[in-house]
């Protein structure tokens, strides 16, 4: 295997351990031979194989592995057990660490953190000061944002977006072109679905299920194998149990003061 770069004499010292910049020695995909690139620990951190590469002062290290066609570049960090590949990319100040996977389309920036063993791929977008971790999934065309945080064995997929101080946790599964937003929280196997939005200081949570095309807002709880659907409204304080007779809401307005 004829090799595409090689370690130089720049060192920084990073988490105790010495790290080397790259240069270059052939030219491939927008790569040009003689170009330096960012620093890794050894050569096991970025493949000879395709396009992978690491710009600017982006850092590789541990047993973490970049390769396929996929970049780091900026000052992003890939550590740990990390996988970045495929073509995702890794830039600004991002942190993909522990055992996570950020690979396809996949994109992680700004101060964004995945770590755990997230999972991270197709045309997701993590970014803001988003954080995803633990079993987490995000995939399709999703964007997290924002202060966000995704955890727990959580999915979220489709065209669904989690932004603001959202936290998604615990088994929850955001799909379809649902928002969730603000400082809501969804968790405990809560599914949010269809055109949902869930915002404010809402919270879903213990199997219920909000989709089609409702909201839930304000201070509003909705839980305990509930369901709303439809055109319905939740919001303010109002509190939609399973056990009470609302537990399928379709065109209903809720509100309490």
């Amino acid at each position: 295997m004829k090799k595409k770069y090689e370690l130089t004499s720049d060192e920084v010292i990073v988490a105790g351990k010495t790290l080397y910049r790259i240069k270059a020695l052939i030219s491939f995909g927008s790569v040009a031979a003689g170009e330096v690139g960012g620093y890794v620990e050894s050569e096991k951190n970025l493949s000879h194989v395709g396009n992978a590469w690491i710009y600017g002062d982006a850092r590789v290290y541990g047993d973490a592995q970049v390769f396929g066609n996929a970049r780091a570049y900026g000052d992003a960090q890939v550590y740990d057990n990390a996988y970045v590949y495929g073509d995702g990319w890794v830039y600004g100040d991002a942190r993909v660490s522990g055992n996570a996977h950020v690979y396809g389309d996949a994109k992680v920036f700004g101060n964004a953190q995945v770590f755990g063993n997230a999972w991270v791929y197709d045309n997701a977008w993590i970014f803001g000061n988003a954080r995803v971790y633990d079993n987490a999934w995000i995939f399709g065309n999703v964007h997290v944002h924002g202060d966000a945080w995704v955890s727990d064995n959580s999915y979220v997929y489709g065209n669904a977006q989690v932004s603001g101080n959202a936290y998604v946790y615990n088994n929850a599964w955001i799909t379809g072109n649902a928002h969730v937003y603000g400082d809501a929280w969804v968790f405990g196997d809560a599914q949010v679905s269809g055109d949902a939005w869930i915002s404010g200081n809402a919270y879903v949570y213990d199997n219920a299920q909000v989709y089609d095309n409702a909201w839930i807002s304000g201070n509003a709880q909705v839980y305990g194998d509930a369901e709303v659907s439809g055109n319905a409204q939740v919001y303010n304080n109002t509190r939609i149990s399973g056990g009470s007779f609302l537990r399928r809401l379709r065109t209903a307005i809720m509100y309490s003061k």
